[in-house]
């Protein structure tokens, strides 16, 4: 992630990250890559969105993306961050995303490349198909392992 008091360049840049969970398909249609990763995510989340489920200010969410218990992307005219929404519960991030986070993050891919390797749909895979629906599921193992052979 790049820092978090700075936009920074990315791919995906043009659905709005305004609102209560912006919904899928909410890119202007002009960059490709952003909106298939809206196609895959679904629903987002701001900063002060994330704050606002977990109860807690917005500095506790900027610590949590800089610690890598969340990873977001940049997106939306404004260059916001965005988180997607299922990373983040009443109680916190999902306990379950930080080790997978870790693997492919040291693996080498940036946190937009970590988001999509999660929601796109893998061969074999229990639930819906996809890493974090897998996780969700209670895989974690398998989707680490997974993580380890993607990262490595």
């Amino acid at each position: 992630m790049h820092d978090i008091d700075e936009p920074a360049p990315t791919t995906a840049d043009t659905a709005s990250a305004s609102g209560s969970g912006s919904e899928a398909g909410a890119g202007t249609g002009s960059d490709p890559a952003s909106d298939s990763l809206d196609a895959l995510v679904g629903s987002w989340l701001s900063v002060p969105e994330a704050a606002q489920r977990q109860g807690v200010p917005m500095g506790t969410v900027r610590n949590q993306l800089k610690d890598r218990l969340l990873v977001a992307v940049r997106r939306g005219p404004n260059n916001a961050i965005s988180i997607p929404e299922v990373f983040v519960t009443g109680d916190g991030p999902r306990p379950e995303l930080r080790g997978t986070i870790i693997v492919l993050g040291d693996g080498g891919m940036d946190d937009e490349e970590i988001v999509r390797w999660l929601f796109t749909a893998q061969e074999a895979l229990p639930a819906d198909g996809t890493p974090m629906g897998s996780l969700l599921a209670g895989h974690k193992t398998e989707i680490r392992r997974r993580a380890m052979e993607t990262a490595f």
